[in-house]
């Protein structure tokens, strides 16, 4: 029933921008920490960033400075700016929420079916 679904995704020149959204859907008691993942093609899923309740915000070291990731945690959702992008961010971006389903649950990891980002000249 708990659904995240990822948007925003497409094709981008070098040095271009795209904004990626994602929204949960469905019964739950709260959203702890919303993460963006991202996968190349035979290549490992890679950290991107990550954001907290309190807005506490990580990033994985290939995108420090260019990307920025936000919240809005009434509308359940997470973004992520991306700037200057590079042809090595091509990727396929999957959005991670960890929800908890009561209140008497542990955190457990949704993951959206991932949206495609594409940067070439």
């Amino acid at each position: 029933q708990i659904q995240v679904a990822e948007s925003g995704g497409g094709w981008v020149q070098p040095g271009g921008s795209l904004r990626l959204s994602c929204v949960a859907s469905g019964d739950f008691h709260d959203i702890y920490d919303m993460d963006w993942y991202r996968q190349a093609p035979g290549t490992e899923r890679e950290f991107v960033a990550s954001i907290s309740q309190s807005r506490r915000v990580m990033y994985g070291d290939a995108v420090k400075g260019r990307f920025t990731i936000s919240r809005d945690h009434a509308k359940k959702t997470v973004h992520l700016q991306m700037n200057s992008l590079q042809p090595n961010d091509t990727a396929v971006y999957y959005c991670n929420m960890e929800i908890r389903r009561t209140i008497f649950s542990f955190e457990e990891k949704y993951w959206g079916q991932g949206t495609q980002v594409t940067v070439s000249s």
